[in-house]
């Protein structure tokens, strides 16, 4: 879902888009790229060394996902069925399981291709707001607190609903010959706001690998080791995101297992695109989420149009570039992707000369974490109007 390219898959060698789709994929998410891309892309490869840092890397145009990071983390969100109630249920076992669902069910959602978001710029925001079938609502927004390097703060809320949560996401991109990898440091911290006692359940990520960029498939991968805890209930699930082997294995498995203190729970399986389950120790199976079934709708946002946003507010930030791609104008996209980065290098340039430090607007840094600068109050109904005048303070 997130990192340096978005899944699925992308070919230059072949005139069939089906023929190099993994076997367990989507032929929808394969493209071709023309005689033209596939020049551009190797020119850029051959300026690329192994293990450099991509971080400062300009990708063209053509590999991007029309949409920006901080928008992108809304993908976690998109699901939200799965853990509306989950503070009504006594177990702690099922309320860390429910929590669990929640956080897998947001990896499925991807481009056609294999895509990558723009990179925010520093002070650049994205913010929206959910209306819920139950009547109830949801509030986000997201903010680039830094750019060198990328850390991009997110704060979630839906008070009727009793959900919080909060978290940083600080990418690392690698070329490795073959492929490139993205390391994804932070975490996704959880909140069940009428469960105090369960505090927060914290959730890592899995790195990121987009592979055959020389040769073989050209496809995305997640890989490693995705840790989620609840101190408080003693509660842990390793979850292995599997990469495939060159000769044998599957894309998209997933496999890992929850315990508590220690005692196992249970095993999770299946494919972190499609469809996990849950095994539990005596024996029981149970779906965990399913991305095929007709119950896994999108949660749609709101957002205003562009023409009332602020001018560093995402979608109107970048609106000459996402409409050049829509439009398939590369130039025209080049020149709207240039002309907001050599803005973002002239306000930095500025903001050294006159000695003067960047300040994040709707977070702040405290005691290693980036929290969002408003206090909740306990009223539902207080709290959503408290969270409506920090997120649209002017409206």
């Amino acid at each position: 879902m997130m990192g340096l390219f978005g899944s699925g898959q992308s070919r230059k060698r072949n005139s069939d888009p089906t023929s190099d789709t993994p076997p367990d994929g989507n032929p929808d998410d394969t493209e071709i790229l023309d005689e033209n891309e596939g020049s551009i892309i190797t020119h850029l490869i051959s300026q690329l060394r192994i293990g450099m840092d991509l971080s400062k890397v300009t990708f063209p145009t053509f590999v991007l996902e029309p949409r920006s990071m901080l928008e992108r983390i809304t993908d976690f969100m998109s699901h939200p069925d799965l853990i509306f109630g989950a503070e009504e249920q006594e177990d702690p076992e099922e309320r860390f399981i429910r929590v669990l669902s929640y956080y897998l069910s947001g990896w499925h959602i991807k481009p056609k291709g294999v895509k990558k978001p723009y990179n925010p710029i520093l002070g650049e925001f994205f913010r929206c707001r959910y209306d819920y079938h139950n009547d109830t609502q949801g509030f986000y927004i997201a903010e680039q607190v830094s750019h060198h390097p990328p850390i991009s703060a997110y704060f979630y809320i839906s008070p009727a609903n009793k959900i919080r949560i909060i978290g940083e996401l600080r990418p690392k991109s690698k070329f490795l010959g073959n492929s490139v990898s993205t390391v994804m440091e932070g975490e996704n911290r959880v909140y069940l706001m009428a469960r105090p006692g369960d505090g927060e359940y914290v959730i890592s990520m899995p790195n990121m690998y987009a592979r055959g960029i020389l040769f073989g498939k050209m496809v995305l991968e997640l890989g490693d080791t995705c840790t989620a805890k609840n101190a408080a209930n003693d509660m842990v699930a390793e979850l292995d995101f599997k990469t495939k082997g060159f000769f044998s294995g599957t894309y998209n498995a997933i496999n890992g297992r929850i315990k508590r203190s220690g005692s196992d729970v249970g095993e999770v399986t299946g494919r972190w695109s499609s469809v996990m389950e849950l095994k539990n120790s005596k024996g029981g199976k149970r779906v965990l989420f399913d991305a095929q079934s007709k119950e896994a709708k999108i949660a749609p946002k709101s957002v205003a149009p562009e023409s009332e946003q602020e001018p560093n507010e995402s979608r109107r930030l970048w609106q000459r570039l996402t409409e050049a791609i829509a439009a398939k104008d590369m130039e025209a996209a080049t020149e709207a992707k240039s002309a907001v980065e050599d803005a973002q290098r002239d306000s930095r340039r500025q903001r050294e000369e006159n000695g003067e430090k960047h300040i994040p607007r709707f977070f702040e840094l405290k005691d290693g974490r980036w929290q969002p600068k408003i206090t909740i109050p306990e009223d539902p109904e207080e709290a959503i109007q408290a969270v409506k005048a920090f997120i649209w303070p002017q409206s």
